[in-house]
């Protein structure tokens, strides 16, 4: 069982700059493939940004140029770095994890909000 746990959310200004935080418990992380999702009020959730097979990493057309995904094994952990951030990048942030290979998401943090005002 792996269990993630978020921090980092929060309340900034347009413009400004959050980190997210998620730190995974319960297995190798190095054999995870992490993921970030966010949901607004009467939204559909997003997937803002994720790392793939290979290491790689893709992004939302919303996220492009302003957020990055990153990782430190050595920690078990999962970063989402946002930038120049917007009053639309409000929502609910999940981090998310599965089995590199597999496509379906099996973990699944608390989330943390972040909020942006104009």
């Amino acid at each position: 069982q792996v269990q993630l746990v978020e921090s980092g959310g929060g309340s900034v200004q347009a413009g400004g700059s959050l980190r997210l935080s998620c730190a995974a418990f319960g297995y190798a992380f190095s054999e995870l493939c992490m993921g970030w999702f966010r949901q607004a009020p009467g939204k559909e959730r997003e997937r803002v940004a994720f790392f793939d097979v290979d290491g790689s990493t893709t992004y939302a057309d919303s996220a492009k140029g302003r957020f990055t995904i990153t990782k430190d094994n050595a920690k078990n952990t999962s970063y989402l770095q946002m930038n120049s951030l917007k009053p639309e990048d409000t929502a609910m942030y999940y981090c998310a994890a599965r089995w590199c290979g597999w496509s379906t998401y099996n973990y699944w943090g608390q989330g943390t909000q972040v909020t942006v005002s104009s």
